[in-house]
């Protein structure tokens, strides 16, 4: 097949020919840009908190009125969960993963210095934290329940205690001998780490240090309170269903919201990525969209060519062309448009890519996409051309050139 009279035909052809090609430049700039940020979202949603996430419910508890101290309150309402029926264990802490909201602050490696260190989300919590949370401890040791101190809301925390992540910890100290040293939350105060924990990520699902942790052994002197209970294997519905009667019959001078005042830790994860899930549903209808206008406007353009040239095509056929021959014009044509526009789509999708780094801090999109997408819409192109091109290759040459 020479090359030669289908570019002489296209250039016959200009407006079809540039628009379909911007149409395919256009669609593979946007569909790798989409389906990068779609891959992006879905890793995500699935990526783990480094805690055991089943059978746990969290709830969001506030006291109505101002005791001298709600540190009695809590304990109160810890040893009532701890000993409902199917309850594993329990406790109070400030906040959890993926609850989307908490503290952080910066840890420091010495006692005097003027900026913030390292940052590190502070989840509060006693020596049943670890087994609630079902997290693994890989140095060191737990908290006692000698080492737990109430805090105050105006108070820096500080303990003299603390379990970090095995991030935070090399990052703190890369020589991996993280345990046992003194770091810095305040200035002036020290904190041992006294144990290690495998994995845990903050309360934000879009912070740069997702697994710089450091769980403090305080309780919380404050009216807002959150407990997390673990409940023992298959018990989880039914702790959900009562947890909130037992806390009342506890003391009814509290506040549980409608919403979010308990809720099991499926229901937090789905909250939290609520906005992700829904960008890639979108991201991926946008896609599909796309590739379908994309198509269609192939199928158009070919079918109309096809019935522009029933006469060129009758001619050929009589002078000894195959149907295999038509058949291939058509897709080769097709594909040298197609062609044109994924280099053309390669530019701008990088470009789109550049763009959205700079404005977004979005990272820069893979090579593999842009590779994956020029196959893509080179094969869609083929498939979508296929048809016209098959309509064409079985027109008869007798009722082509009897017009002529």
């Amino acid at each position: 097949m020479q090359i030669r009279p289908i570019l002489s035909a296209l250039r016959r052809h200009k407006a079809g020919t540039i628009l379909i090609a911007l149409q395919i430049a256009l669609t593979l700039a946007i569909v790798c840009n989409a389906l990068f940020i779609v891959h992006e979202r879905v890793e995500r949603v699935s990526r783990t908190t480094g805690m055991n996430e089943s059978d746990v419910v969290a709830i969001q508890n506030r006291y109505v009125g101002t005791p001298a101290s709600y540190v009695p309150l809590v304990k109160t309402d810890i040893q009532a969960l701890r000993a409902m029926p199917g309850v594993e264990d329990a406790y109070a802490t400030n906040a959890f993963p993926l609850r989307q909201g908490g503290w952080s602050t910066g840890v420091q490696l010495k006692p005097d210095g003027q900026k913030d260190g390292v940052q590190t989300a502070l989840y509060f919590g006693d020596e049943h934290a670890l087994k609630t949370l079902g997290v693994q401890l890989i140095a060191g040791r737990n908290f006692n329940a000698g080492e737990i101190t109430p805090f105050n809301r105006d108070d820096r925390p500080a303990p003299p205690q603390v379990i970090v992540t095995k991030k935070l910890a090399d990052k703190l100290f890369p020589n991996g001998d993280a345990l046992g040293k003194t770091v810095y939350y305040s200035k002036g105060r020290p904190s041992t780490i006294i144990g290690i924990v495998a994995r845990l990520t903050v309360p934000w699902t879009d912070v740069d240090f997702q697994e710089m942790v450091t769980i403090m052994p305080l309780t919380f002197n404050s009216s807002y309170q959150i407990f997390l209970v673990r409940a023992k294997p298959g018990q989880q519905d039914a702790v959900f269903r009562s947890v909130a009667k037992t806390l009342y019959d506890v003391n009814r001078m509290r506040v549980l919201p409608e919403k979010y005042g308990v809720r099991t830790f499926e229901m937090v994860r789905s909250r939290a990525y609520e906005k992700d899930r829904g960008m890639a549903i979108l991201m991926s209808v946008v896609c599909a969209v796309l590739l379908a206008i994309t198509a269609a406007g192939i199928v158009g353009l070919s079918s109309f060519w096809v019935g522009q040239r029933r006469k060129q095509i009758g001619v050929r056929r009589a002078l000894g062309a195959r149907r295999s021959d038509i058949l291939s014009y058509f897709m080769t044509e097709n594909f040298l448009i197609a062609l044109a526009g994924v280099v053309v789509g390669v530019v701008l999708a990088i470009g789109m890519s550049q763009w959205m780094f700079t404005h977004f801090e979005m990272q820069r999109l893979s090579f593999t996409y842009i590779l994956v997408g020029v196959v893509a819409l080179l094969a869609l192109g083929q498939a979508a051309v296929f048809a016209p091109a098959l309509k064409a290759s079985r027109v008869s040459p007798v009722e082509a050139t009897r017009s002529v």
